[in-house]
């Protein structure tokens, strides 16, 4: 990632997920509206709102990072899905490997790993829960 687009991030760096739903995620005291890219260099706003969203330059700034990372957690939404071809395809290039799981399962995952001290990084779509 560039200096530029480091400055943009919301969290220069990783950090645990607190809370997820309500169109957004909690983390490092903070709130994001919206969906996250969360790779080693940081926490950035990701304009992925559905699947249908998704194609290989969604994942661009992770393939960038490919070298700090082991592989990507997809959180799919509220239910688990898988990518369609081309970003499949983008990944299998890539040598980065894709793990896609609902978003719930995705952020307890990456907590997980990240205090495990892993090099994972994350691409997690908001979801609405109910109340």
């Amino acid at each position: 990632m560039t200096p530029e687009a480091r400055k943009d991030a919301y969290f220069p760096g990783q950090a645990l997920i607190d809370a997820y739903g309500n169109g957004g995620f909690r983390f490092a005291d903070m709130s994001h509206r919206g969906s996250l890219l969360i790779l080693p260099s940081g926490i950035y706003g990701w304009p992925v709102g559905d699947m249908a969203d998704l194609s290989p330059a969604s994942f661009a700034p992770a393939f960038a990072e490919r070298g700090e990372i082991e592989f990507v957690l997809l959180g799919t939404g509220t239910s688990q899905r898988w990518p369609g071809p081309a970003v499949r395809q983008a990944f299998a290039d890539s040598g980065l490997v894709l793990e896609c799981m609902d978003t719930g399962a995705a952020v307890r995952t990456y907590n997980v790993l990240l205090a495990e001290s892993r090099t994972v990084a994350a691409a997690l779509i908001a979801v609405d829960l109910p109340r």
